[in-house]
Parts: structure tokens; sequence; C-alpha cells
């Protein structure tokens, strides 16, 4: 899991709680050099002392629904490094009335808008790196079992996520020529800012530990730990996966 001499891009850290914060950090304490992105202005002033702490030379906004933001942060990460090797997209959203409701019910509007930012947001990352991966390298999302099966309360995410899973898998036969790898991560239920959006998030919580084999949760660090060993050499011959950080959630029914 040596990632020295790799540099990759983050993006989806909101606080020390986010699952791109638990990936960045471990992909620093490997030896990775980090781009780190923040949604905002409102959202920089908890996401810019992280990305210092990771020593994060390039920290930009990128809100993939503003025109040209997430195209600035490629054009410099071109500018200064001239490549990148691995990048992680850990974002997700859907307008509240329809992430809340059934699924039947979704407007037209907030269906585009969690597609658009969830799933294609993902599409134009590997668009603008495969340039700037010359030699191969690694793109990672993040997903949740609620893609597969029906899970209370997920709602509209679940067609959004499955949508998603399926395009890593186009992704990862086309660009597999290039040595560009792409897998979804897929993390038990895990306390986010992103996730706590979902209704009734602490009951799905709870029935997750439950769920288990072990009978419990896994952290951020559990999903970097996988992330880490995914964007490193060790991985080259691994593509188009689903890979599970669940502690056995997946394998019951």
């Amino acid at each position: 899991m040596d990632l020295h001499g790799k540099k990759g891009l983050v993006v989806g850290v909101a606080n020390a709680q986010s699952i791109a914060y638990g990936c960045a950090e471990i992909f620093r304490a490997r030896g990775a050099e980090l781009a780190v992105t923040y949604l905002n202005a409102k959202a920089e002033p908890y996401v810019r002392p992280l990305a210092e702490k990771l020593e994060a030379p390039i920290i930009m906004p990128c809100d993939v629904s503003v025109p040209g933001e997430l195209e600035a942060v490629f054009a410099r990460i071109q500018a200064e490094w001239g490549k990148l090797d691995f990048l992680l997209h850990a974002i997700a959203y859907a307008p509240k009335a329809d992430l809340h409701g059934r699924v039947v019910d979704c407007s037209q509007e907030g269906f585009n808008t969690a597609m658009d930012v969830s799933c294609h947001s993902f599409i134009r990352m590997a668009h603008l790196a495969e340039p700037l991966m010359p030699h191969g390298g690694c793109l990672l999302t993040v997903t949740f079992y609620g893609s597969e099966k029906v899970v209370a309360d997920y709602n509209i995410m679940g067609p959004v996520k499955a949508a998603l899973e399926s395009s890593v898998r186009y992704m990862a036969a086309e660009l597999g020529p290039q040595k560009i790898r792409v897998h979804a991560l897929s993390p038990g239920p895990l306390k986010t800012r992103a996730a706590s959006g979902i209704d009734h998030f602490d009951e799905l919580l709870e029935r997750a530990r439950a769920r288990t084999p072990e009978h419990l949760l896994v952290s951020i660090e559990d999903v970097g730990n996988l992330a880490a060993f995914l964007a490193s050499d060790a991985a080259a011959s691994l593509t188009g996966n689903v890979e599970y950080i669940d502690a056995g959630y997946h394998i019951l029914d």
C-alpha cells in the first residue's frame, strides 16, 4: 500500500467525519501528495484546516453543479503536477423533498439533480483525469448496498447509486487498455454529514449493526485502508469492482 510518489485528488471532504477525509488521511499516511476540494465558501472554513493538516498543495472549491469549477481543478492539477495517479469521488446529493419521499413521487428535477451530482460528475472526472493518467491510474467512487436491495429510507439514492455502479463497470472496460482502473467503494452505514440527510438514519445504523455477522459498524479509516490498497500498485490486477467494506452487511438476506 505504498503511495510515495503518487498524486491524488480527493473530492468530498466536508469535515473530519467524512468518508473522503478518512480516505485522505490514509492516502497521506501512505505517502501520497493530495489535492483537496471543498464545496463552497461556507464549507471552506471546515475543510481548509483539514487539507492543510494533510499538507495538500492544492486546495480549491469544487461544486460540480457550478459550470467550470471541476474543470478548473483539473487545469490546476495539469499546471502544477502534470499528472494524476488516482482520485476519489465521494459526493452525492438529492433535494431533501425527493430524498425523503417515495421513488414513485420523485420529481424530474430532483432525479436529474441527484443523477448529475452523484453519478454523472464521476463520469466527468474520469473524462478529465484520463489525459493525466498516460501510465495508468485509479478512479474511486463511493456507493451503498441500497443500490442492489431495497433499504428502508434510502429512497431515490438507490436507483442513483445503481447507475453509478453500472458506470463503474463500463468505464473500467473502456479505460482498461490505458491501465486506468475503476472501483466503487461500498461501506456499510456510517455516521457522516451526508448520510445524516437520510430520513431515520439512526434507525438505519442500528439495523445495520444488528445485521452484520460481527454486530459492528465500520469506520472511515476502514474505508481508507481499502481505498489506499486499490490506489496502490499492489491492486494493479483489479478493476471494475464494487468493493464492500461493511462487516459482512451485504452477505445476509
